[in-house]
């Protein structure tokens, strides 16, 4: 339907609709992520162990954990079930040095679409890394559609474009269409 959760001050969920809609284009011939020169270095160091769905909780409890956010009990107690039903996903990057969770993202991939959430990072580049990570699993998984739903000055950076809510709507169509989930 194109509306998407965020949780309220006072606990309730409320839904929400971006217009125009912000995505990574994935599925278009050609299409690529932009990577800076800074963030390849980072990539090509492997400062980084990337992992998918190792630690969920710890994901979305530490993208809730800032001074405003929309992440709300309700919101993760909603996000947990969705990854026990195996909807809802999560990117981690752990410290080489530290072994410590420097950064991750978390989601929901339903058909063939996948739903970024949010983000998080303690180390610099470490959440970069993550949404490096999930571009190529979905385009490895010939995936139809990221919505990242509102332009971020991070995801500009990436090739976010913002279409408009009938382009959103035809591209979301087509990603629902997918007979099958398209695991992650």
């Amino acid at each position: 339907m194109g509306i998407f959760p965020m949780g309220e001050e006072d606990g309730s969920i409320a839904w929400y609709e971006a217009s125009p809609r912000a995505i990574m284009p994935i599925e278009q011939p050609g299409s690529e992520m932009r990577i800076s020169r800074s963030l390849r270095q980072v990539l090509k160091k492997e400062k980084f162990k990337v992992t998918v769905d190792m630690a969920f909780d710890e994901v979305i409890n530490n993208c809730a954990a800032r001074d405003t956010t929309w992440i709300n009990d309700l919101i993760i107690s909603a996000f947990k079930d969705l990854y026990t039903r195996g909807f809802a996903h999560s990117i981690e990057a752990w410290d080489k040095e530290t072994g410590a969770l420097a950064g991750g993202l978390y989601g929901v991939a339903y058909k063939g679409a996948f739903f970024g959430e949010s983000m998080f990072r303690t180390v610099n580049n470490a959440s970069k890394v993550c949404v490096v990570k999930l571009y190529e699993i979905l385009k490895r998984n010939n995936f139809i559609l990221l919505d990242i739903q509102m332009m971020t000055n991070h995801f500009e950076q990436f090739g976010a474009i913002e279409i408009s809510k009938r382009s959103y709507l035809e591209i979301l169509d087509r990603a629902m269409s997918v007979k099958k989930q398209i695991v992650i």
